[in-house]
């Protein structure tokens, strides 16, 4: 029998809240694993990044990885060198990305999808050779070290234990998820909608389809950026495989996971995901990868759409998970 269980707006406003106050918390349910919960909540945000880029505007892409290491080496490069106070930080690292997103944006947008595929690995690759090569800035393959992280508000100075950092991390990623939520919901992301449907019908009814597109690509790049940034800032290092094709494919993997063009797919997958890898890694030191392999073969097997897809169909239209 199916269940024909659907949700009220009510109910998933209910639902909105309880999931952020879930995640909050875990400060004090999960007091020895706030570093983890930090990066949850980082890759949830970069995830969230990657689907206004793939899931909503359609843009076929798998070198994110370029905005969220440019904004990780932008706050890092500024807290390195005198300048380390963490908000204003963040902004710099969010105006960087999205101009390195709207430049490479003329590149991505007009190519169709295999060219675009080819385009952002080759980016990717590029700025990660870059930065290798450029080891007296960046650190090379050692990683960018000594940053001094200013206190956030000059009050609150980030500890060993991560309980500054999770409350840093958790305040800047809602804000900037309640960001994305606005402007997917605005007649812009409305628009990215149709273009992703069909883009020449939206041409037909003269919509500036390109503009819009690019506008969506460096948006996506600065929420990206600001991710990164957070990252570094919480971790006070940044890695040179931040910006490898790695990275890249494991938030595609966390967002197709979570469900791509699903507003919570990125942070519902970012936390089943971490969460699971760390289970892993703990029980199976050695043959963890394959574990993870096993998990992510079925859960996209049995969840078409992701899990957000899976619960999708549950409660609203009734349709059972298979």
């Amino acid at each position: 029998m199916k269940n024909t269980l659907k949700l009220t707006p009510q109910r998933q406003r209910a639902a909105e809240v309880a999931f952020w106050l879930a995640l909050a918390g875990s400060f004090f349910l999960l007091p020895d694993q706030l570093t983890l919960m930090s990066q949850i909540l980082i890759f949830g945000l970069f995830a969230v990044s990657l689907d206004m880029a793939l899931g909503y505007a359609g843009i076929l892409t798998v070198g994110h990885a370029a905005f969220f290491s440019a904004g990780a080496y932008v706050a890092g490069l500024l807290a390195k060198h005198g300048w380390g106070e963490p908000i204003s930080g963040l902004l710099v690292a969010l105006f960087a990305s999205a101009a390195l997103g709207y430049a490479l944006s003329y590149l991505v947008v007009r190519g169709a999808d295999l060219t675009r595929l080819m385009i952002t690995i080759g980016v990717c690759v590029l700025l990660a050779e870059l930065a290798n090569r450029l080891s007296v800035i960046t650190g090379g393959t050692d990683g960018l070290q000594g940053m001094v992280v200013w206190p956030v508000l000059g009050l609150f100075e980030f500890d060993l234990f991560g309980k500054t950092a999770f409350g840093y991390a958790f305040v800047i990623v809602l804000l900037m998820f309640l960001l994305v939520r606005l402007v997917l919901r605005s007649p812009f992301g409305l628009a990215l909608r149709g273009i992703h449907d069909s883009r020449k019908r939206m041409l037909a009814i003269g919509s500036p389809v390109e503009a819009r597109l690019r506008m969506a690509y460096a948006f996506s790049a600065a929420v990206a950026g600001v991710a990164g940034a957070l990252l570094a800032q919480t971790t006070q290092f940044v890695g040179i495989e931040s910006i490898g094709f790695n990275r890249s494919a494991e938030v595609l993997i966390i967002l197709v996971l979570g469900g791509t063009g699903r507003l919570y797919g990125g942070m519902v997958g970012a936390i089943v995901y971490m969460l699971v890898h760390d289970w892993f890694a703990d029980m199976n030191p050695q043959y963890w990868m394959f574990w993870l392999g096993i998990f992510l073969i079925a859960a996209v097997m049995l969840g078409r759409g992701g899990i957000m897809g899976a619960l999708s169909r549950r409660f609203r239209t009734g349709e059972p998970t298979r």
